[in-house]
């Protein structure tokens, strides 16, 4: 880390069978813009040097900070570390970092877990009255593995586009997000496109958007 910050874990609770909300103190003098990513560790010997990315989803006026984070248990470990860490323990947060921020009304693709970078902004949206110029397209294998799902429709309604690849399940597509799907899904290739997922889902997104007619300059996604 460069810049770093010393907190402490207020709490944690399950939001599926294998991803966790963890609310941590908010440092003095933290600040971030919805979309940005921050490296977080564990402030114990065996772990301090293991910071792993991850996006605060939380608004920016927020007192606290807020991550949504799966665990990997056949990973680094350090997922598991924090999915059992105790309320009080240390944490350590960066300065904020990386591209994908608000650039104006578009549609918002996310693949699992890449859906964290935009629960910030679309919360923001919603506060200030702008979600109805936004769409979210949200895929994951099974419904169970969808969160926040409630909260995107309130937002959202009809514009809130949950799709299941490994499973039927009713209110969801049963379907992958390719390029025929978009093609179905989005009227309007000239606005902006956030893509956030697995590295395959947002190589095979941003190609499927340029060969629709999408501008380059206009997808947004962690480079």
């Amino acid at each position: 880390m460069s810049k770093e910050y010393t907190t402490k874990l207020l709490m944690r609770a399950f939001v599926t069978h294998d991803v966790q909300r963890f609310i941590i103190e908010r440092p003095a003098g933290f600040d971030f813009k919805p979309g940005q990513g921050i490296e977080l560790a564990i402030n114990q010997s065996d772990w301090k040097d293991e910071g792993r990315p991850f996006t605060p989803t939380n608004l920016q006026d927020d007192k606290v900070l807020e991550f949504i984070i799966k665990q990997y248990p056949n990973h680094e470990g350090v997922t598991r570390e924090l999915h059992n860490l105790p309320a009080g323990s240390e944490l350590l947060i960066s300065e904020p970092f990386g591209t994908i921020q608000y650039q104006g009304p578009g549609v918002f693709l996310a693949g699992g877990v890449g859906i964290t970078p935009f629960i910030a902004i679309l919360r923001q949206k919603a506060g200030t009255g702008q979600s109805d110029d936004n769409t979210l397209i949200f895929s994951n294998k099974t419904a169970a593995d969808v969160f926040c799902e409630n909260e995107f429709r309130h937002y959202l309604g009809e514009r809130c586009i949950l799709t299941c690849t490994g499973e039927k399940v009713p209110g969801y597509e049963n379907r992958r997000i390719d390029k025929d799907f978009l093609k179905e899904k989005v009227n309007d290739f000239d606005q902006h496109f956030y893509v956030c997922g697995p590295p395959g889902f947002m190589k095979a997104i941003n190609q499927a958007l340029e060969e629709l007619g999408a501008d380059p300059q206009n997808l947004v996604f962690e480079q």
